[in-house]
């Protein structure tokens, strides 16, 4: 899924679920830098019980910061690393989980995206490479001094995957990194810290949801538990929904750059808009501005996404005016999670259908709520989508597909006329910018009269002759010469001449001259920079007339589906395009039934990828209830098989000799799977210089015949590189006055003789009294769990002599279904969201056709983002008709005359407005008691359909082992999986609940859950073929079958949450970093209809 685009979405429709965070700094005293306590209370007014990190959103950025040099060894990127979890640390204060997750091998759907990447990263990497050496040569024969390339560890990012050296050095580092923080930051005294590396399979993000979900409704666990998952995919969002906790928060840097609003058009400068600007001069560094470009960046800031006020406003976005039965909001998320998919995921191409930028998920929900009746049901059932239902769907989305298309041809016709044209007056020299007068010299002369001439202003010019005195007369003929010399050189050139003036030392003038020699050197440097930038950008954009590309589809034109099948598919005859797209479209409703799988339950397939480059097309998504689907669970690759699956033979250095060789030898029998020059189908965008444009359209990897030659070299491998390729297991370390420690003493005691293997095979269930409320099982790492010392890994950082932490392996609690639903005993926040913070639903893209009255992303310029305490556009209009009606009327009418406004046309398919859901489900008769101002349901049972009240528990099964190296030795062994499909009863009698105004003075939260509920647990324990693996974080049994009929609902409870929990400052409304304001239209929707609403 597109991260900027699904973000801005999300913040600019619903924008009170983003918060600002505020964070503490360290304090100076006398040149000793004091730290932050960070067992102090947040400054946030919230306290996080776990935070969880997406740890590939961290060693990205680390390889390419933006606030100090980028880094040439491992050392330096593991420092940066350091810094950037003490921050988020800081932040968060999580008390008593720290989850790391590195991604780990990656199941096969979504290596072939991985592949794409990483070949078109290595192929972007020659061209740039070729056009650097290009420009370095023209620089030297214009006599501009260059310095050589820099050496580094770090310049092939292909190596931040699983089985690299980097990635087994990184896994020490931050073991020591967590041994040096648990035994010095008193804020990590009493947490329990753990790490799942790149040798655990699966990717980084869907291990923790793995976690997060298999500790739900087990003994002891808080269903209060506060979560916050740090990370950049867009999917995360998707995740926090799905594990159905109401108290999580995503954490993220802000996407757009601070003051990026905030950029004064007058002057320039940042920090301040026109309407505030003072006329003053720019801030210099250094006498002559000469240090402008040496100040350090400003950190970025983070912002808090809450996904409980996320629920709040989803809960007013889908209400279904009388609905055929009753309503479980729970499902109804579960649906919109489902639906996004649509749009964009990492395991299926994009479905041409629909963008993001143009509304695309406006679409969705207003087709969804549009047909929700017709379809009769929900579009999914925990994790099996109902595949009628789907179909029913998808159709109504495809009958817009005719519009969409045309208009999207209409304005890629005029954008691409308009860069050209832009293009050519460039080259004519028509729009040639005027001579820019000194930088440092705002001109607000010219506006006096107006409010921003608030006094006498000197003239600009008498402040250049001015300056113009204090240089020399070589100086001033140079500048009339008409050479623009810059401001850095003039400045070099007057202090090399001041120095010889006074009579200064010859030495002192060398010196000097050296200094402006190196000055001279970076600004080259720099220079060969942006021109490499500047050449590449002109090469990619393929709406240069020099790079045309013909589009062969013309999609909107009569005919396009036919073209679309045998362009993309090389379909020849009418019977092969139909036989196409039926595969297509069995692969692709494959592919949602495994994404949804993933989500909710982990993996059901390790083997299973969509083989095919394009998607099919919405209205090609028929016949879906006839398809069988069926899942091999299989096992994952070795981290080194990964790697020949998805590296491009530029990055084979990471991998061993034998293993090289099969990559780049011409003889290798499987040299095919490895191009260096390949085709990159743009499919319509317009630039080539970024991976997430464009298909890379590569052969898929056949795994038998890769297999088969990877076994013939395996026995090459050092014993240090066997370790890098094995399945390795969790981690979990803790300060020595922890809890648990005295368990892990005790299970080494008793065990810690046994061999290798028998000690793997070993574990203890957790105390979930003595851990905290986390479940699962202890086991022995091998070697000491409490070296006395720690030897430091990292060049520059001392040793731990004395070290107070202990370390074990820790694994999964057995596996039970998940509840899709908030767990019994959850206290909800108070709503924040009402009905007048939701905006009217947008005209849909495909049918505004009101030119500049409507942005392209679906909603109106009535709703765009303003400055603090400006209007503009529509509003501004509204503001000048009502001043100017005003002037004109009686004394007697001014008042009703300020009251009108001009509502914007209602979209004919938006759902009329209704009311939102209470915990999904509408409940007759409502025994609520109110404990502290929140109301509460009495018992722990749960209500269904039929009247009926009842409990149960889950029953889990399933086994978890695993094993560790690193500064703990791991080693690697199998255990079955389970896995469990279940159907849930669907509500079918429709209920009244009392309006809302009912509630609404209550101030509390609409409603409080039922006990959770959940489907009675399938067959656990089947014996797993010879090819099942032990270690990844989903359970299933080999074959997968979607069921599509009802099941029975069970409950189980847990003890009330202890008090004193309460919300403090969660929500900011003053986002000051965001570009999204939380002032909505000034005309609230249609008042509800009666019947439906909180209570």
């Amino acid at each position: 899924m597109g991260v900027p685009a699904f973000y801005r979405w999300l913040a600019e429709k619903y924008p009170m679920v983003i918060a600002d965070i505020v964070e503490e700094e360290a304090v100076e005293i006398d040149g000793v830098t004091i730290p932050v306590d960070t067992s102090k209370p947040n400054p946030n007014g919230l306290e996080y019980d776990n935070l969880y990190l997406d740890m590939n959103g961290i060693i990205h950025p680390c390889f390419h910061p933006e606030d100090r040099p980028a880094p040439t060894t491992f050392d330096e990127v593991f420092q940066c690393m350091f810094d950037y979890i003490d921050r988020l640390f800081l932040m968060v204060r999580p008390r008593k989980v720290l989850y790391m997750a590195i991604d780990g091998v990656a199941p096969r759907a979504k290596m072939n995206q991985q592949r794409s990447r990483r070949f078109r990263a290595a192929k972007d990497a020659a061209d740039a490479a070729a056009e650097e050496e290009r420009l370095r040569q023209e620089f030297e024969k214009e006599g501009r001094k260059l310095p050589p390339k820099q050496a580094s560890q770090v310049c092939d990012s292909n190596v931040i995957t699983p089985g690299t050296e980097f990635m087994a050095v990184l896994s020490t580092a931050l073991q020591y990194y967590v041994h040096m923080r648990l035994n010095y930051d008193p804020g990590w005294r009493q947490i329990k810290v753990i790490l799942s590396d790149a040798n655990v399979p699966g990717e980084g993000e869907h291990k923790i949801m793995s976690y997060v979900r298999l500790q739900r409704n087990l003994a002891g666990y808080d269903p209060n538990t506060r979560h916050c998952l740090y990370g950049l995919d867009a999917d995360l969002i998707m995740l926090a929904l799905a594990t159905h906790e109401v108290h999580f928060s995503i954490l993220r840097e802000v996407v757009f750059t601070p003051g990026q609003q905030d950029k004064c058009f007058l002057c320039g400068q940042m920090g301040h808009l026109a309407a505030d600007c003072q006329g003053n001069a720019k801030r210099k560094s250094g006498e002559f501005d000469e240090k402008g470009g040496d100040v350090t960046p400003e950190k970025k800031p983070f912002q808090f996404l809450h996904i409980w006020t996320l629920r709040e406003y989803l809960e007013y976005e889908f209400r279904i005016p009388n609905p055929p039965f009753e309503i479980d909001f729970e499902r109804i998320v579960d649906d919109f999670i489902f639906i996004c998919f649509f749009v964009g995921n990492d395991f299926l191409p994009h479905m041409p259908t629909l963008e993001i930028r143009e509304g695309a998920i406006n679409l969705l929900m207003a087709v969804y709520k549009k047909e929700f009746k017709l379809m009769g049901g929900y579009l999914t059932d925990g994790c099996t989508p109902n595949l009628s239902n789907v179909e029913h769907f998808i159709q109504a989305v495809g009958s817009y597909e005719d519009r969409i298309f045309q208009k999207r041809a209409r304005m890629h016709q005029r954008q691409a006329e308009r860069i050209k044209r832009e293009k050519a007056q460039a080259k004519r020299g028509d729009d040639v910018d005027p001579q820019l007068r000194p930088e440092d010299i705002v001109p607000v002369a010219r506006f006096q009269g107006s409010r921003l001439a608030s006094g006498a202003t000197p003239s600009p010019y008498q402040q250049i002759g001015q300056r113009a005195t204090a240089m020399s007369g070589m100086e001033i003929n140079t500048r009339q010469s008409g050479k623009n010399d810059s401001r850095d050189t003039a400045a070099r050139v007057l202090k090399v001449q001041r120095i010889s003036s006074t009579g200064a030392s010859v030495g002192a003038a060398i010196v000097e001259a050296e200094n402006s020699l190196e000055t001279e050197i970076h600004e080259n440097k720099e220079d060969l920079k942006s021109k490499l930038k500047e050449v590449l950008r002109e090469k990619s954009d393929l709406f240069n007339s020099e790079n045309p590309e013909e589009d062969k589809v013309k999609l909107g034109e009569d005919g396009w589906k036919k073209r679309y099948y045998e362009e993309k598919f090389s379909a020849k005859s009418p019977e092969e395009i139909e036989d196409i797209r039926r595969d297509v479209v069995l692969r692709y409703t494959e592919g949602l039934c495994w994404v949804m799988h993933y989500y909710y339950e982990g993996v059901c397939s390790w083997q299973w990828f969509y083989p095919y480059h394009y998607a099919p097309f919405a209205s090609d998504l028929k016949d879906l209830g006839q398809l069988e689907i069926n899942f091999e669970l299989g096992s994952p690759f070795k981290p080194f098989n990964q790697l020949m699956g998805v590296f491009p033979a530029a990055s084979s250095h990471a991998l061993p000799f034998h293993y090289r060789q099969l990559m780049s030898d011409p003889n290798s029998p499987i040299i095919d799977f490895y191009p260096t020059d390949f085709e990159v189908d743009m499919n319509g965008k317009r630039f080539m210089w970024t991976t997430l444009q464009g298909i890379a359209k590569l052969p898929f990897i056949d795994e038998d015949r890769l297999l088969a030659e990877i076994r013939k070299v395996e026995h090459t491998l050092t014993e240090e590189e066997m370790r890098r390729n094995s399945v390795m297991f969790d981690m979990l370390f803790i300060n020595l006055c922890h809890p648990l420690s005295p368990y892990i003493f005790s299970l080494n005691n008793q065990f810690g003789q046994l061999t290798e293997k028998d000690r793997a095979n070993v574990k203890e269930k957790l105390d979930p009294v003595a851990s905290g409320g986390m479940n699962g099982y202890l086991s022995l790492c091998n070697g000491d769990p409490c070296p006395p010392v720690f030897r430091s890994p990292v060049k520059g950082m001392d040793d731990i002599m004395d070290n107070q932490v202990i370390c074990s392996i820790y694994k999964l609690p057995d596996a039970h279904k998940h509840i899709t639903r908030p767990p019994a005993g959850v206290v909800f926040p108070k709503k924040t969201v009402t009905v007048e913070d939701m905006k009217p639903p947008p005209v849909l893209w495909h049918e505004d056709t009101g030119g500049r009255r409507r942005m392209e992303n679906g909603s109106s310029n009535h709703f765009r983002q303003n400055p603090p305490g400006s209007i503009s556009g529509r509003r501004l209009g509204e503001a000048a008709h009502r001043l100017v009606k005003n002037s004109v009327q009686m004394q007697t009418e001014r008042g009703s005359a300020a009251e009108r406004r001009h509502a914007p046309r209602t979209p004919y398919d938006a759902a009329p407005v209704g009311y939102p859901y209470h915990n999904g489900v509408h409940h007759p008769v409502h025994h609520v008691t109110h404990v502290g101002g929140n109301p509460r349901w009495q018992g722990t049972g749960v209500h269904n359909a039929h009247g009926q009240w009842s409990s149960a528990a889950p029953t889990p099964s399933g086994q978890h082992n695993r094993s560790v190296h690193s500064h703990y030795d791991r080693n690697q062994h199998n255990r079955p999986h389970n896995n469990h499909y279940h159907g849930r009863e669907s509500q079918s009698d429709v209920r009244r609940v009392p309006p809302l105004q009912s509630y609404a003075q209550s101030g509390g939260y609409p409603y409080a859950p039922p006990a959770a509920q959940f489907p009675v647990p399938g067959p656990y324990g089947q014996q797993p073929t010879s090819r099942s693996y032990g270690g990844y974080q989903a359970h299933g049994t080999q074959q997968w079958q979607p069921r599509y009929g009802s099941g029975t609902g069970a409950a189980t409870g847990n003890p009330a949450p202890p008090a004193g929990r309460s919300y403090g400052n969660n929500l900011s409304t003053d986002n000051r970093y965001s570009a999204f304001n939380r002032g909505g239209p000034s005309r609230r929707p249609p008042p509800p209809a009666p019947g439906y609403g909180r209570y």
